[in-house]
């Protein structure tokens, strides 16, 4: 069964690289140091430290394991190469939320790097699949718990 590729940006790329590079270089390090100290304390049966230090580098393995393999599937989007005649990923897009009647501008970016607060939605989301394959005055709807959304398509450009 092969794995899903996972779509990243050139800037999501290197935060990934980044991370794995401090969780083996510093966290690794840093957790083994509190689990000597735990050690040191004496019985481990009952020391919390102990496990809680445990616990961590258990779950500082875990991310290691997830980011290592979200690096192996990566899919990185040449930004140079994107069209700004549709939405695809990597597209930064500013829309007109009918309802609203506000501006909105999203960067269309793979799950992995979707962060809706900062202005990054997923392609796999509600609003990044309506939006993926359409141009500028396009209409869209996209449907809410409280109903459709309409939205013009007003600019795309490359991030």
């Amino acid at each position: 069964m092969s794995e899903k590729k996972v779509v990243l940006t050139y800037e999501g790329l290197k935060k990934l690289e980044d991370e794995l590079f401090n969780l083996k270089t510093v966290r690794r390090k840093d957790v083994a140091e509190k689990i000597k100290e735990a050690r040191g304390q004496g019985d481990l049966s009952e020391n919390a430290e102990y496990d809680a230090a445990k616990e961590e580098q258990a779950e500082i393995e875990a991310r290691i394991v997830a980011v290592e393999k979200m690096l192996r599937n990566a899919e990185v989007i040449d930004e140079e190469e994107i069209s700004t005649d549709i939405i695809n990923l990597g597209c930064k897009v500013r829309i007109f939320d009918l309802e609203f009647d506000e501006e909105i501008e999203y960067t269309i970016v793979g799950s992995t790097e979707a962060n809706p607060a900062k202005g990054f939605i997923s392609n796999e989301s509600p609003l990044g699949l309506a939006l993926i394959g359409h141009s500028v005055g396009d209409k869209i709807e996209v449907e809410a718990p409280d109903g459709i959304i309409q939205y013009n398509v007003l600019e795309i450009k490359r991030n």
